[in-house]
């Protein structure tokens, strides 16, 4: 009984292998034959010490190596099933096939069918007991279908464990995908708003000093170049813009109004009303980032001659208005459009564009009131 018991244990061990329970072996890299092994020794073993005759043990082994070479085809199911009631009417012993097969059957058959085909293995196996012992005990009563709730349990498990591992991985990779796609939306933002901005100015004022006053120009492009710089390296430390170092946004507004009047040539006014609040830095350098792609635009698409920019300070809500009297928007709305009311909800806030062909364009930015 004791070898008997041992022969069990390995077939056992050798489920445990195949089912990944064992986590030192990678049973996938494993060939076949390598991982049935175990169960193909147990099965001739077993067939070995219930008949005392090796002839059994060795067709049951054969049968058993082509049953689990070709466990993929139903038939084969079958035609095991098959020997093993044969078996089973030669010898009682022929009950502790059962075990492997029930791991056979969850391995090449779903689950559902599995589980049903498991069960019906653990009815004959106590009905062939029975027959041969005349009667009935409580361990022969119980003890497969104990063996099969653990083997379908060990199955459900594992495959709920591997569905489980697919869906995490599935949401670790789009949860990187979404990271990669929201940084780079980030990155378009930064570029849009400030080195794009400044090269837009740089071309103009370059334009301007081909025509005359050239030295003037000149300057003020060599100026924005200089703060497309201090930009671009503020961009690579990930730090706040140059003009809201040791400055206030209002102060930041008026700068940029100023660089655009003397880029453009536009009637440039910015005012502010309300007490002043201290915003968070992401606040004040979302304003900041919608106002210069703001009068950009105007620069680059209105065709106007003036263009006013007011900043609101209000109890519970800060506005940002860019109002010019330009063409008005004559075609979809572009990036910058989207690049503003993107950086607006990313803070809670709304953006609102009104215009009207030949009578300008308003935009406001609306964020609510957050202390720093």
């Amino acid at each position: 009984m004791g070898a008997l018991n041992l022969l069990i244990d390995a077939v056992w061990g050798s489920a445990r292998l195949r089912w990944g329970i064992v986590t030192s072996v990678d049973s996938p890299a494993l060939p076949r034959l390598l991982v049935a092994g175990p169960d193909l020794l147990g099965l001739g073993l077993i067939g070995l010490v219930a008949t005392r005759d090796p002839r059994p043990a060795v067709l049951v082994l054969a049968a058993a190596m082509v049953g689990c070479l070709l466990v993929r085809r139903r038939w084969v199911l079958g035609l095991l099933g098959v020997l093993w009631v044969t078996f089973l009417a030669v010898t009682p012993s022929a009950v502790w096939f059962a075990f492997p097969l029930y791991f056979l059957l969850l391995r090449a058959l779903p689950i559902r069918l599995a589980t049903g085909a498991v069960a019906l293995t653990a009815a004959t196996a106590v009905a062939g007991f029975g027959w041969h012992q005349h009667a009935l005990s409580i361990g022969t009563v119980i003890g497969p279908p104990i063996g099969a709730v653990v083997a379908v349990a060990v199955v459900v498990l594992h495959r709920e464990g591997e569905r489980r591992r697919v869906l995490t991985e599935g949401l670790a990779a789009a949860e990187r995908a979404a990271g990669v796609l929201a940084e780079r939306e980030r990155l378009a933002r930064e570029v849009h708003d400030t080195l794009a901005q400044s090269l837009s100015s740089i071309h103009l004022l370059l334009s301007a000093a081909q025509k005359g006053d050239t030295a003037t120009h000149v300057a003020a492009a060599k100026a924005a170049a200089g703060q497309a710089l201090a930009e671009a390296r503020r961009f690579v430390r990930d730090q706040n813009p140059p003009a809201l170092d040791g400055g206030s946004l209002p102060d930041a507004l008026r700068a940029a109004c100023v660089a655009t009047a003397a880029a453009s040539g536009l009637a440039v006014r910015c005012d502010t009303t309300g007490h002043e609040v201290d915003l968070p830095d992401t606040h004040q350098l979302a304003l900041l980032r919608v106002a210069q792609s703001a009068l950009g635009n105007v620069v680059n698409h209105a065709g106007a001659t003036e263009v006013r920019v007011t900043l609101s300070y209000q109890d519970t809500e800060v506005t940002l208005d860019v109002v010019d009297n330009g063409v008005g928007i004559t075609t979809g709305p572009g990036f910058g459009l989207a690049t503003m009311r993107a950086r607006a909800r990313a803070l809670a806030g709304d953006l609102v564009v009104e215009s009207d062909p030949g009578r300008g364009t308003a935009i406001a930015v609306t964020l609510p009131v957050v202390t720093a």
